[in-house]
């Protein structure tokens, strides 16, 4: 039977294990791919100043990797980020962690899946949280957070203490993204991949609703059909695909993160 005979489930698993059998990982460390990932989003327009964390769980049990305090996303590199405990504490007594990774770790202590965490205050982002309203999904190229990200609608202030990181880590739920009214977004993966991928998508979200609602009533989308795109876009195979060409792009603006 040829391709041409095929249903369309049967094309698309077939697509699907196309992606897993002939396209190779691209073997980066994962300090590598944290730094990476911080110099993608600063050429994607998550770059604000010092704000927002880019982190990443490591080995030892309740440690992870993050930026140093003080330095852009434009200037991480693998060999500076910092391996911090669950008190923000340096493992090897240098520098310090944005204070806000509070909470962070109770992302990461209350959702044992999650691997990667991604805070930031993207301009389309940070100006539909000033309407207090939530994010919309109705296009195919964000369907990955249809049904799939979360929203909090009252601003608790600056987020250095347990109270925020609580009340982030509940709103979170099952999801893999929350948008913070007044404030910016986060999303939360199971590898760094994937949690690169969700922080690209909800900007272009974002600035997809705001384009939207200056022309007009923004039309729901199946949602039936809704899912199933953000089922086929959500596989691993799928995010990691999409990190290697970002990776590339980066490489092409910054030689020095690797």
């Amino acid at each position: 039977m040829t391709t041409m005979n095929m249903t369309k489930d049967t094309l698309m698993k077939k697509a699907q294990h196309d992606m897993e059998t002939l396209i190779q990982d691209i073997g980066l460390t994962d300090r590598q791919k944290l730094a990476a990932t911080c110099r993608i989003l600063f050429d994607k327009g998550h770059d604000a100043g010092l704000a927002g964390q880019i982190t990443c769980r490591s080995e030892a049990q309740g440690t992870f990797l993050t930026q140093r305090f003080g330095l852009g996303f434009d200037e991480i590199s693998a060999d500076n980020l910092i391996e911090v405990d669950q008190d923000l504490k340096p493992l090897d007594g240098q520098g310090m962690a944005n204070p806000a990774n509070r909470f962070h770790t109770w992302i990461y202590k209350e959702h044992p899946k999650v691997n990667c965490i991604i805070h930031t205050h993207p301009t389309y982002i940070a100006a539909l949280s000033m309407l207090k309203v939530p994010l919309i999904i109705s296009h195919m190229d964000t369907s990955a957070l249809y049904n799939d990200c979360s929203f909090v609608a009252e601003w608790p202030g600056v987020p250095v203490g347990n109270e925020e990181g609580q009340l982030i880590s509940n709103a979170l739920g099952n999801n893999r993204a929350v948008f913070l009214a007044h404030h910016g977004q986060l999303v939360a993966g199971e590898t760094i991949e994937e949690a690169c991928n969700l922080a690209i998508l909800i900007e272009r979200a974002a600035k997809l609703q705001l384009l939207a609602m200056a022309s007009g009533q923004i039309q729901p989308i199946s949602p039936e059909l809704a899912q199933e795109a953000h089922d086929w876009v959500s596989t691993d195979r799928r995010n990691k695909v999409n990190f290697a060409y970002y990776v590339r792009q980066a490489l092409k603006n910054h030689t020095d993160f690797m």
